[in-house]
């Protein structure tokens, strides 16, 4: 062990710390000192560090894991919608999920709306089907509500069609399909056919927060991945992200010194035939690596070129990607290549990575690319000639658990027996090439990381379909590798996290279950006890809220879904664990000035007691009742 003159600032003592060092893959205690790790090893030796001043956690045999990084998440994006948004990750039935939308119309002035932005599948639910649009007219008959489903289909009610203003004399959008009844009238079905521009664009008309309410959205955003354990992202970027003017709010939360992840960007091209004019300029007024280990610049992509974007929707056959592809990707990586930017590329079928890998290729033979940490994103049915290739020039995947949301769609097209190994994870490892995990959240997969490893491990579907076979599965420690140690090849930042190893950035969590005991069944409903960046005890739950560096204040605005259902699945998990009355309103049979909304007359569904009395309690009415 070492340690600076000074004295640890924190001691986390009595915990089963999994290191993730190979040398030292065991502890008890470790001491931090100015956000790094100083000392790691038994409680004895760590404590004989202690000073008057050095705070003490004892964990009390708890399990300890390095903080997880998320290898592709739209942090950004997501942060300035985050407090908009109802969530259904995590929820198991449509009956849960319909009553939680049917209290969040009931509290939504207008002209906001009701978003229920990805993060879910039909699958998950008992019912195994999405809401229809009857259904959601008669919850929502006046209030806009916009249902994205993965990257297939969004379903709108009546309300949010008058709002976007679709009629009978909308044209057909490219690549998408307003679906419309017998005399042409727009039903509320979107569907992607073959991409998600239309799914886009409509979401894109909804109201949009102030910017001091996306700071606030984009801090609760940052607790709720904190809450699950998350410590650090790469930042895929996404459509309609523009840079700079969509980077305000990340810019000022981290010159505030308020991030609680670490994040690392790539930037994202926005204008189809002008990919490359964005690239020049970017490389000429940003540069790589820009920033500090909280926020820095991480390179290209995941949109490189519009032309190469196969968007994953299985329930559609793979597209073809134009003859243009190969010319448009090379202009753009010669841009990033001469610049040594690495990028991050957008491919879910292997006949688009093949085609790029030509491209890659040629523009090795003259500017090597060996060193740039590169990589393909996704890779579904990558093959192993391809992974070869990758391999040979240096670069890398980054993987998904996409397939846990829409494994029964690819089972359904494509075969069970083609589903075995998609992607496979498992061989990309054994073959030696660089290889970890993300989710791709939050407008297809949940963000959360624990759904993720559950894939890993069990091969399941959160439908629960078992799609792949034991073989083709990791074993706990490599999954947890691949949330850890390998991602930090994919920022460049090897050897100063993922690890809980003296020297490296500390950053870690203290899980409610051991992930090295648990039934799996259980893994996927792990939540965080203590999140820990960089020496910073950013969340805390049970006996260690106490020891909390940073508070966030209440989600804006006050009606947003945030404040009443919390993050992924905790409402439901809430409700069942409470006694339950029913039913239940606020006891003003009248107005009582919060939103104007006759509480008697807006709650109409079971609720527990205790969520009834935080729920009218955040909007302001202190006069509820049973």
């Amino acid at each position: 062990m070492t340690i600076a003159d000074k004295h640890p600032d924190l001691i986390l003592r009595g915990g089963r710390f999994t290191t993730l060092d190979r040398g030292h893959p065991e502890a008890e205690a470790v001491a931090i000192a100015d956000g790094r790790f100083a000392a790691v090893g038994s409680n004895a030796d760590v404590m004989s560090l202690a000073g008057p001043h050095t705070r003490v956690i004892d964990l009390k045999g708890q399990r300890v894991l390095p903080g997880l990084i998320d290898n592709h998440l739209h942090i950004i994006r997501g942060g300035l919608n985050y407090n908009l948004e109802l969530r259904w990750d995590g929820v198991r039935s449509l009956a849960d999920a319909m009553a939680m939308l049917k209290q969040q119309v009931a509290i939504t002035p207008a002209p906001q709306w009701v978003r229920v932005v990805g993060g879910f599948t039909e699958h998950q639910f008992a019912e195994k089907r999405l809401p229809t649009i009857d259904e959601l007219n008669a919850v929502a008959p006046d209030t806009p509500v916009f249902l994205l489903h993965l990257y297939d289909r969004a379903i709108l009610n009546g309300a949010a069609l008058r709002a976007v203003g679709y009629t009978k004399d909308t044209p057909e959008p490219p690549g998408g399909e307003i679906t419309r009844d017998g005399s042409g009238n727009p039903t509320g079905l979107l569907l992607a056919k073959p991409n998600a521009a239309i799914l886009y664009a409509t979401l894109a008309k909804g109201p949009k927060l102030p910017f001091d309410y996306q700071l606030n959205s984009t801090r609760h955003f940052m607790r709720e991945l904190n809450r699950l354990g998350v410590t650090g992202a790469i930042d895929a970027g996404g459509g309609f992200q523009n840079y700079p003017d969509d980077y305000a709010v990340i810019e000022k939360l981290a010159a505030d010194n308020q991030l609680t992840i670490r994040l690392a960007y790539n930037l994202f091209t926005q204008k189809p035939k002008q990919e490359k004019d964005d690239f020049l300029n970017w490389t000429r007024t940003s540069k790589y690596k820009q920033g500090d280990d909280y926020f820095r610049h991480n390179g290209a992509g995941e949109m490189l070129v519009f032309s190469a974007a196969d968007f994953e929707d299985f329930r559609q056959p793979r597209p073809d990607m134009p003859p243009q592809m190969e010319g448009d990707l090379e202009e753009v990586v010669r841009v990033l290549a001469e610049n040594r930017w690495p990028w991050r590329m957008h491919a879910t079928y292997d006949e688009t990575i093949s085609r790029a890998l030509d491209v890659f290729e040629k523009v090795n033979r003259d500017i090597p690319l060996q060193g740039l940490n590169w990589f393909f994103d996704h890779a579904e049915t990558i093959s192993e000639r391809s992974i070869d290739r990758i391999a040979a020039l240096g670069g890398g995947v980054a993987v998904q658990h996409r397939m846990a949301y829409q494994g029964e769609y690819f089972v359904e097209r494509y075969g069970a027996a083609a589903a075995q190994a998609t992607p496979p994870v498992k061989r990309m490892l054994e073959k030696g090439l660089r290889t970890s995990a993300g989710t791709d959240a939050t407008r297809v997969a949940s963000y959360n990381p624990w759904v993720s490893l559950s894939w890993l491990v069990t091969g399941k579907t959160v439908g629960g379909l078992s799609m792949y076979p034991r073989s083709n599965c990791l074993d706990r420690e490599t999954a947890l590798r691949m949330w850890t140690e390998n991602v930090t090849w994919f920022s460049n930042e090897e050897g100063k996290k993922g690890q809980i190893k003296i020297g490296q950035l500390a950053d870690l969590i203290v899980p409610d279950r051991d992930f090295f005991g648990c039934p799996e069944a259980d893994i996927a409903d792990t939540t965080s006890l203590l999140t820990i960046v960089g020496g910073r005890v950013v969340y805390g739950s049970g006996g260690f809220s106490q020891y909390e560096d940073i508070s966030v204040p209440p989600a804006m605005p006050e009606w947003s879904p945030v404040r009443a259902y919390g993050g992924y699945g905790a409402w439901v998990q809430q409700r069942n664990a409470s006694p339950v009355v029913a039913p239940v309103a606020c006891g003003c049979s009248h107005s009582c000035g919060v939103h104007g909304h006759d509480h008697a007359t807006a709650w109409s569904s079971r609720m527990p007691v205790s969520d009834l009395k935080s729920f009218w309690g955040a909007l302001g009415c202190a006069c509820w009742a049973v």
